[in-house]
C-alpha cells in the first residue's frame, strides 16, 4: 500500500508540474479543476472560488460525524518563472531520473499538493471519516505575488468556506543535520515586510565638472558601507528562543547562543541568524537619468524584513542603528507586521508524534521563516488558528532542498513525496479521529 501510494502521489506530481501556472500570469483553473475531481471522486465536497474565473481557489471538505476541529491541508498552484536554457531538464516535464523528479514547483510546492491531496484522497477512498470536526483541501492561486487573488481574497470574501482550527502548510521539515542528529523544523512564525526608501539630496550640475555639484550619489556610499558591515541589536521572539534551547545552546543570552552555534555550525547559523534580528537588504538604486548630470536625488530601495509581532517602531529604531543619523530621508512603502502561532498545540504534539515514530533519534524544533506564505494570511483571518508549516524531507538536507527552491533544476526525491503523504495522513487521523 505504502509503495502503491508513493507511486500514485508521484505520478500526480508529474501532471501537477506539466500546468504551467508561472505567476503572473497563473492561469490555473486547469490545474485546479484535475485536483476537484480526483477530490469529488473520493467524496470531498469541493468548491472552486476566485475572483477571476481563470483563477479558481480550489476548497474541499470531508465531514466528520461530531463536532470538532477543522484541520487544513494548505498549498498553493502558482510557481515563480523558469528560464529552461539554464536548466538540465525541461522544468515543465516532470521527468523522474534516478529516482528525483524534475520541474519547476516540485519544491514549491506542487508537491506538497500532490502530498495533501493523496493524503486526503486515500483516507476517504479506504472508507475514512473524521470522528470530530472535518478535513479539509485547500489550495489556492496567487501565493507568489501576495495572494490578492488566493488566499488574501478567499478569506475575505469567503470566511466560512476558509475558517479553521489548525492549518499545515509549507515553511519548513527539510531535515536539518545537527551534531549528527537529524532536526526537523516546523515553521510556527513569520517575519513582517517593512520596505523603504532611502533618499538623499544634493545639486545637480555638469558631469564634467564634479566638483561643483553636490552629487546625490556619493552620499548614498556610506550608508552602502554600514548596510554591509552594521548589525542591528536583537529583537528575539519565541520561536528562535526555543530553537537555540531546543539545540542546546543555552536559555540565557540569545547573541551568546548564536556565537556558539557560529562555532559549531556555521551554516546552520547562517540559517538561524536572521530569525532573530530585523535584517536589511539593498536592492535597487536610482539617480540621474542622464550619464553627464550629477544627480540631485539619489534614492535606495531596501527590503527590510522585521520579527514578527514588531512594527514600525522596532524597525526604525534598527535602521537608525545600522546606516547612522546622518543627513537622509526614510519613507517606508510597505508596513506588514509578521505574525505567528503558539508552539504548544494539539498539531504540534501530533507532528512530534509522527517523527517519533518513523526517525526515532530526530529533534523536532520551531522555526521562523524570513519570508512569508499564506500562513500568514490565515492567522490574520481567523482568530486563534494554529497555522504552521511543515513539509517533511530526509533525502535531500535543507541546505540541499532551499537554493533549489525558485532555482534552477528545481527536484524532489520521489521517496520524499511518499514520506510527507504518511505524515500527513498520520496527523489528520490523530487530530480528527
Amino acid at each position: 500500500m505504502a509503495g502503491d501510494l508513493e507511486h500514485e502521489t508521484a505520478e500526480l506530481l508529474q501532471r501537477l508540474v506539466r500546468f504551467k501556472t508561472v505567476n503572473p500570469p497563473g492561469a490555473e483553473r486547469e490545474c485546479q479543476e484535475h485536483l476537484a475531481s480526483l477530490l469529488r471522486d473520493a467524496g470531498f465536497e469541493v468548491a472552486l472560488l476566485g475572483r477571476t474565473e481563470e483563477r479558481p481557489n480550489l476548497v474541499a471538505r470531508l465531514r466528520g460525524e461530531g463536532d470538532g476541529p477543522r484541520l487544513v491541508l494548505l498549498s498553493h498552484v502558482d510557481t515563480v518563472l523558469a528560464e529552461p536554457d539554464d536548466w538540465r531538464r525541461d522544468p515543465w516535464s516532470g521527468d523522474i531520473a534516478d529516482g528525483e523528479l524534475w520541474g519547476r514547483g516540485s519544491q514549491d510546492m506542487k508537491s506538497q499538493t500532490a502530498a495533501e491531496v493523496m493524503a486526503a484522497v486515500s483516507l476517504a477512498r479506504e472508507g475514512w471519516r473524521p470522528a470530530r470536526g472535518e478535513l479539509m483541501v485547500i489550495a489556492t492561486v496567487d501565493e507568489e505575488t501576495g495572494g490578492t487573488e488566493g488566499a488574501v481574497w478567499l478569506c475575505e470574501n469567503h470566511p466560512d468556506a476558509a475558517r479553521c482550527d489548525y492549518v499545515i502548510n509549507e515553511g519548513a521539515g527539510t531535515v536539518i543535520p545537527f551534531d549528527g542528529t537529524p532536526v526537523y523544523g516546523v515553521c510556527v512564525a513569520e517575519k513582517g515586510v517593512f520596505r523603504f526608501t532611502v533618499t538623499t539630496r544634493g545639486a545637480a550640475g555638469h558631469a564634467s565638472m564634479p566638483g561643483v555639484g553636490d552629487n546625490a550619489l556619493l552620499k548614498m556610499a556610506p550608508l552602502l558601507e554600514r548596510l554591509a558591515s552594521n548589525r542591528p541589536g536583537l529583537d528575539v521572539t519565541d520561536a528562535p528562543q526555543s530553537l537555540l534551547h531546543a539545540l542546546d545552546l543555552g536559555d540565557g543570552d540569545p547573541a551568546a547562543a548564536l556565537e556558539r552555534l557560529k562555532e559549531r555550525d556555521p551554516t546552520l547559523a547562517g540559517f538561524v541568524e536572521p530569525m532573530l534580528s530585523v535584517t536589511m537588504a539593498p536592492t535597487i538604486i536610482s539617480a540621474s537619468e542622464k550619464i553627464n548630470v550629477l544627480p540631485s536625488v539619489a534614492r535606495l530601495q531596501v527590503d527590510c524584513r522585521v520579527p514578527p509581532g514588531h512594527g514600525e517602531e522596532t524597525a526604525i529604531k534598527r535602521v537608525r542603528e545600522v546606516l547612522g543619523e546622518d543627513d537622509y530621508e526614510i519613507e517606508f512603502h510597505e508596513k506588514v507586521v509578521g505574525n505567528g502561532s503558539r508552539l504548544d498545540s494539539p498539531l504540534m504534539d501530533a507532528i512530534t508524534g509522527w517523527v517519533g515514530r518513523v526517525d526515532p533519534d530526530a529533534r523536532v524544533v520551531p522555526t521562523m521563516l524570513p519570508a512569508f506564505t499564506d500562513s500568514r494570511t490565515f492567522r490574520d483571518a481567523f482568530e486563534d488558528v494554529v497555522a504552521y508549516g511543515f513539509f517533511p524531507q530526509r533525502r535531500k538536507t535543507l541546505y540541499e532542498a532551499w537554493p533549489l527552491m525558485h532555482g534552477k533544476d528545481e527536484r524532489i526525491d520521489v521517496r520524499d513525496v511518499g514520506f510527507a503523504v504518511d505524515c500527513y495522513r498520520d496527523v489528520s487521523k490523530e487530530l480528527l479521529g
